[in-house]
């Protein structure tokens, strides 16, 4: 049994490392400091996927101090979603640090979150892990805490920014598909005022995958909204990508490294890649998995 002192013990801890390394950072030297501010998303607006984003590039100091600050940025705000998280694209670039201590401290950071997470996944029930966190730490956006600091103290050949399409995936048996459709059944659906209606919904889709063998496998592949991202390229089959959510710490590279900007987002018409997916159920994006 997780208890309140063990979130508040780890929170702390993590909140204390993260701190000292904004102090750290504080003190280093830079030689470029920019942040892609991007608009907020009010309760109102949560539920709309936007078609468009407009990002605000701010440099130098004010920059500096809205990098540092977002490390921080794991509280609900009044009037903003807490369901659509509020992403901190940017990248400051570190001169004559002392590397390895800084390698360090990140890690340390980024352990403790590590910690704190798994700490409060300990906890199964997601009523009674919601009640446990909020106790503990009022206010705060878990998935937030999580969030991962990426850096590099290479020098890669190039850093730049881009925007990403991802899927949230889930691999099911047939049994536990079915035990989901279940669950849905006894669901008020808002979105249909007959209720005898959509439990008939759900039945035609509990058919389809009742119809299937034992061993098939199923997966839900949900698609997610659109998010920054930041490219590491050293060759071209050596390169790697990480979240945006939180600005990008390069540290002592190169002078040649060639860096570069989030652009605005303009949904595209289409993409030379998207294929028709065929859903089993399309209301819960769950496909049968090709063998």
């Amino acid at each position: 049994m997780v208890t309140k002192v063990q979130i508040r013990s780890q929170f702390d801890l993590m909140s204390e490392l993260t701190l000292r390394l904004i102090e750290e950072l504080n003190l280093c030297e830079y030689t470029k400091a920019e942040y892609y501010q991007l608009p907020d998303i009010s309760t109102v607006d949560e539920n709309k996927v936007a078609e468009s984003i407009k990002v605000t590039k701010i440099s130098g100091e004010l920059a500096h101090k809205a990098i540092l600050n977002s490390f921080t940025d794991i509280y609900k705000k009044q009037g903003l979603s807490s369901r659509v998280l509020k992403r901190h694209p940017g990248l400051l670039v570190i001169k004559n640090a002392d590397k390895q201590a800084l390698i360090n401290r990140i890690a340390q950071v980024n352990k403790a979150k590590a910690a704190f997470k798994e700490c409060i996944l300990a906890i199964d029930n997601n009523d009674a892990r919601f009640e446990a966190v909020h106790n503990a730490v009022p206010n705060l956006i878990t998935l937030a805490a999580y969030r991962k600091i990426h850096s590099e103290h290479e020098s890669p050949f190039s850093v730049r920014f881009t925007w990403m399409h991802k899927h949230a995936t889930k691999t099911l048996t047939k049994k536990m598909a079915l035990e989901m459709l279940q669950k849905s059944a006894s669901y008020r659906n808002p979105r249909m005022i007959d209720q005898q209606k959509w439990q008939a919904l759900v039945a035609q889709e509990q058919l389809r995958v009742a119809s299937l063998g034992e061993k098939e496998k199923l997966r839900i592949r949900r698609p997610t909204r659109v998010s920054p991202q930041v490219n590491v390229r050293y060759t071209a089959q050596n390169r790697y990508h990480v979240s945006a959510a939180l600005p990008f710490i390069l540290i002592n590279p190169e002078p040649d490294v060639k860096l570069g900007l989030l652009p605005n987002y303009e949904k595209p018409l289409s993409h030379p890649r998207k294929r028709d997916y065929d859903f089993l159920v399309d209301r819960l994006y769950l496909e049968q998995v090709e063998k």
